[in-house]
Order: structure tokens, then sequence, then C-alpha cells
């Protein structure tokens, strides 16, 4: 079931029902797999611990899916920053938590 503070969680959401948010949220594209993802996985997660009320989904990404593919993903990670369906950030192969700090507060920024 889906209402628009939240995503489906039993299956890839789908642009409109991403777009149809009323919260924030970070849609996290990459793979299980990819070794960029896993070594961004620790500074991904100290942020995220600093922004408990900003949803984050991760979203397995690759060739045919088609909510990467909305969003332009070329490389993993890319994480993207939404609010009400408006694009505010964009954070690709993240180099440290700096560059995910700032884009996690421009978010919750633009939601209070």
């Amino acid at each position: 079931m889906t209402t628009p503070d939240t995503l489906p969680t039993d299956r890839e959401p789908t642009r409109a029902e991403v777009d149809a948010l009323d919260t924030p949220v970070v849609l996290e594209f990459g793979t299980g797999w990819c070794p960029h993802c896993l070594g961004a996985q620790p500074a991904i997660t100290a942020v995220r611990a600093q922004f408990p009320g900003i949803a984050h989904r991760q979203v397995e990404d690759g060739r045919g899916r088609p909510l990467g593919r909305s969003f332009a993903v070329k490389l993993w990670p890319t994480l993207v920053f939404l609010h009400r369906g408006r694009e505010l950030a964009r954070v690709v192969r993240p180099q440290g938590e700096d560059e995910l700090r700032r884009a996690w507060q421009a978010l919750a920024d633009a939601a209070a």
C-alpha cells in the first residue's frame, strides 16, 4: 500500500509514486555488488543518522530498471534528494561525508 508519504516496500516504486510524495526522501541508486556503492556506505550511514526525519530508500539499479532511467542515473551510487517530486540535490559517487551532509541539510531545510 502506498500513501502520499510512503513508498511501497514490496517492489520498486514508480516515478509517479515518488513524485507524489509529500515528504522528503533520498533515493540511493546502486547495487549490492558495486564496489563504489559498498565503499560509500559508511559515509552514507553516518550522515543519514544525523537526519532521522528524512526517509531513505535504496533502489536496485541496472539495465531496464525504469526508476533509475527516469532519473538519468549513469554511475553508482547516485543519491537523489527529493521534496514533493522536485530534485533538490544529487550526489554521485560520494567521496566523504561533507557533500552528503550538505545535500541532506538542503533537503531538511526545504522540508522545514
